[in-house]
């Protein structure tokens, strides 16, 4: 047998056992990995959770009804509680938004509740500033609220289906049901009281009282389902109580047409305040659950983190080891590894295009720049560059997608091609900004050829992979120079095309700026430039 045959049989011998070990870890440690980081998501979701089950049973109600107050005996006192709540409701609300995931982890759904939502707030600032003016007078801004805390359930009911933990899952149907539950007997009680308020002539609101009883249904319906958990039991404990079965007894007949006398009326309007007095509690009680829950994640994070640690640790001791033993066999590795290594960069210095928008890429670009310029160093007197970036891309991607995004990059790539010309070097300089060298230009030239350009790209329509059809703007920063045998190094020109660009941003996009120009440099200048310069591209 061959020397080199017995170092492979050895060095196999040593490093198989090794690579299963080391398979089995990594397997080992992407499981904890993604444990951790469910974890820590529904930590997330915890917090959220509780914050918007607190707004929704607590900050909200006690704006209503500071504001009631207010407009029921307006003065000075009442005129400060109500601006304590309104700071309340304002700090919960911003911890809420804080605490929310990044909208790229979250579903469609939820962020179309989330937009809802924030109209709903915007209705409630409008609603403050009408009561500070006097304008509700006579009259009640409550329904405004009530939207809002209906949005906010819609929230939090659609951060459920995002959870993981199955004791926080259930915790979160729990707040959920008895959300829902209250909501529906305030409802019932507000729309009740209303109408036997007006008298036997007043039109029985049924729409209204059927969502109540249906909000109410669906409240029961989540506790059901979770009627072992000592919340839920006493829940329906209290419900079973003579006074509050009496009570759903009346609700009943008033919902069947009948009108209760006076004393029946005051039985009902108790037990149902006495019911929502204790349902709001044990809301906060169960949001507050939530909240210890989610630190209860948190802490199984961090010990899932601390043995992630530990395990990555102790492979790489056992690696270190492995390594010592088989240090002859890793210099043959060694050896194929720079080989690799030497191919593979060969294959990457070929690698010159963009593959999304077919232009240069930046090393392709420096080479075919390099050549360019050689070539034009005795034709060219004047060079010029022309930096461009897309309007406001960013907004493109969060609203349409990365597809659409990537569809907007080739079309304009296709456009900016066309309309410039054919000599003229185009390389996509990252992102959603553009490069172009155009020799023998001067900037007035290069602002000509850039204002064609930027009108070519604002009258495309650009067809996204949805149907829609997108147009978008672009600007431009131009600069020129006297093109120099001496210097070939126009990292300074690039930069006050970047200069000129964000001239073009601050002036309001989608327009041309030039830089200014700079003249050809003294001999002892050029030699200076010629001894430090050389060509970047921004790298």
């Amino acid at each position: 047998m061959k020397f080199e045959t017995i170092k492979r049989v050895i060095l196999a011998a040593i490093l198989l056992p090794f690579v299963f070990m080391l398979i089995e870890g990594v397997v080992v440690i992407r499981s904890s990995i993604k444990q951790y980081r469910d974890l820590e998501k529904d930590r997330q979701f915890a917090d959220v959770l509780a914050r918007g089950g607190s707004i929704a049973a607590t900050e909200i109600l006690s704006e209503i009804a500071a504001t009631r107050l207010y407009l029921a005996y307006p003065g000075s006192t009442t005129a400060a509680e109500m601006q304590r709540s309104r700071v309340t409701l304002d700090r919960e609300r911003r911890a809420f938004y804080a605490s929310l995931p990044s909208r790229d982890t979250l579903d469609d759904g939820l962020v179309g509740e989330l937009s809802v939502l924030s109209l709903a707030y915007s209705r409630i600032i409008a609603a403050r500033s009408a009561v500070d003016q006097g304008r509700y007078a006579g009259s009640d801004p409550g329904s405004i609220y009530w939207y809002a805390a209906l949005k906010q359930l819609a929230v939090v009911d659609a951060l459920s289906p995002l959870i993981s933990d199955p004791m926080l899952l259930e915790k979160s149907n729990q707040l959920m049901g008895i959300l829902l539950t209250y909501y529906g007997e305030r409802l019932i009680t507000g729309v009740g009281t209303r109408y036997l308020d007006r008298g036997v002539s007043a039109r029985f609101p049924v729409e209204q009282f059927v969502q109540g009883k249906t909000m109410l249904g669906e409240g029961m319906d989540h506790m059901v389902f979770h009627s072992a958990a000592p919340i839920v039991r006493e829940i329906v404990a209290y419900l079973a109580r003579s006074s509050q079965v009496k009570a759903n007894a009346i609700t009943d007949a008033i919902l069947a047409g009948s009108r209760p006398t006076r004393a029946v009326r005051d039985v009902w309007a108790a037990a149902q305040s006495e019911r929502m007095t204790f349902l709001q509690q044990k809301m906060v009680e169960a949001a507050k659950d939530i909240h210890e829950t989610g630190e209860s994640l948190s802490s199984r994070a961090h010990i899932h983190l601390t043995r992630i640690l530990a395990l990555c640790a102790g492979l790489l001791i056992l690696a270190t080891l492995v390594m010592v033993l088989a240090a002859r066999g890793l210099r043959l590795i060694d050896r194929l590894t720079r080989d690799r290594e030497t191919l593979v960069g060969e294959l990457r210095n070929a690698a010159q295009t963009d593959l999304l928008t077919g232009l240069y890429n930046r090393r392709g670009f420096e080479v075919a720049a390099s050549a360019l310029l050689t070539q034009a160093e005795h034709g060219s007197r004047w060079i010029s560059v022309v930096l461009f970036d897309l309007d406001h891309f960013k907004r493109t991607n969060d609203v349409h997608g990365h597809d659409a995004g990537d569809a907007v990059l080739r079309q304009v790539a296709g456009v900016a091609r066309e309309n410039f010309r054919s000599f003229d070097l185009l390389v996509r300089h990252g992102g959603e900004e553009f490069l172009a060298l155009l020799p023998d230009s001067t900037p007035d030239d290069a602002v000509i050829v850039a204002e064609r350009v930027r009108l070519a790209i604002e009258a495309a329509e650009i067809p996204l992979p949805s149907g829609e059809i997108l147009k978008v703007t672009a600007s431009f920063g131009c600069a020129g120079r006297a093109n120099e045998v001496s210097n070939r190094n126009f990292e300074d020109l690039v930069k006050r095309a970047d200069l000129a660009l964000y001239a073009a941003k601050a002036s309001g996009r989608n327009c041309v700026v030039s830089g200014p120009i700079v003249q050809a440099s003294a001999p002892e200048e050029r030699r200076k430039t010629a001894s430090g310069g050389g060509f970047d591209s921004r790298k």
